[in-house]
């Protein structure tokens, strides 16, 4: 009969490959690299609202022949050539973050991925940008180049998320029916932001003086894009109720979607019925992201890491 393991016999634990500490300084892009791409809509708005599209004619230079706005342009040529200036940190930001993560990548593949993708989008973005500018501000792509800057709010938001946390397996920690009633709430939420894409884009901020768009009545467009936000409001409430009443992990980030809503739709419901005054349309662009960036963290919120399998036990 063979005897019971002794602690010689018991091979150490072997270190969890898979936790991928990031370096302070990995910490410290990733958290830029957040900021200035939901600072990049509030610069992009501010371009559009203030009639500045157009105010560097050309792409990638300002001016034939200057990079910098030229004493021929006007004001609307700083505030577009200082979007543009945000453009340089964002990048170095995104690439910065993915050389660091790239270290990390075998034993942490998902902040990886999500770095990847990060800096694909916002090269993607800039490509977006000097086509707009080449085809005079195209309403179609102004509001894809808008998605693309929300969904980047997202994804690094989800990279400072998992950052946080061990990589490998996750497991979900809610129950079924709560991670389903939030998936409908993202997909509330979606709508709601594809909706006021278009309604910004029916508007009177069509970001020069000199375009004019004749698309879908924008009075129509705001009732519209009103409903799915009610409705999201709506689920978002139900989340916090399940979540308060069984305290489950997401309930934090719950109530700090909840609060953002009350404000979106509190905002959303003035400028409608104040004519749409071009700073409130602002901070409604950039709460938009913001709250998507809280329903991202919620959903990754449903699962948590899964427990480090234990040491094997070697018997001799």
């Amino acid at each position: 009969m063979s005897s019971a393991p002794t602690a010689s016999t018991i091979a150490p634990r072997p270190p969890v490959p898979h936790l991928g500490v990031a370096s302070r300084f990995l910490r410290i892009v990733a958290w830029a690299s957040f900021v200035l791409n939901t600072f990049i809509i509030g610069t992009g708005g501010a371009v559009r609202l203030t009639g500045s599209g157009l105010g560097c004619p050309n792409w990638p230079l300002c001016a034939p022949g200057s990079l910098v706005p030229t004493e021929e342009l006007t004001y609307h040529s700083l505030i577009e050539f200082g979007n543009r200036t945000i453009s340089g940190p964002l990048l170095i930001s995104a690439i910065l973050v993915f050389v660091l993560t790239w270290r990390l990548r075998a034993s942490r593949r998902d902040l990886f991925a999500i770095a990847s993708v990060v800096l694909g989008l916002v090269v993607l973005q800039a490509l977006i940008g000097g086509i707009i500018v080449w085809l005079h501000l195209n309403a179609n792509l102004v509001g894809i180049h808008y998605v693309i800057s929300l969904a980047l709010v997202c994804i690094t938001a989800a990279y400072l998320t998992r950052m946080y946390e061990m990589g490998g397996p996750r497991e979900r920690v809610v129950p079924k029916g709560f991670a389903i009633l939030t998936h409908v709430t993202t997909l509330a939420m979606a709508v709601t932001v594809i909706f006021g894409v278009l309604t910004t884009g029916s508007g009177p901020h069509s970001g020069d003086s000199t375009i004019q768009r004749d698309g879908i009545d924008a009075v129509l467009m705001s009732h519209i894009h009103a409903w799915p936000g009610y409705i999201a409001f709506a689920l978002t409430l139900a989340l916090l109720v399940w979540a308060a009443a069984r305290r489950l992990r997401p309930l934090r980030w719950v109530i700090a979607l909840f609060a953002a809503l009350i404000v979106q739709i509190a905002i959303g419901i003035y400028q409608a019925r104040s004519g749409l005054p071009p700073f409130a349309v602002g901070v409604h662009m950039v709460l938009a992201a913001l709250t998507a960036a809280a329903m991202t963290v919620v959903v990754l919120r449903l699962k948590r890491p899964a427990a480090a399998p234990a040491a094997a036990i070697e018997v001799e």
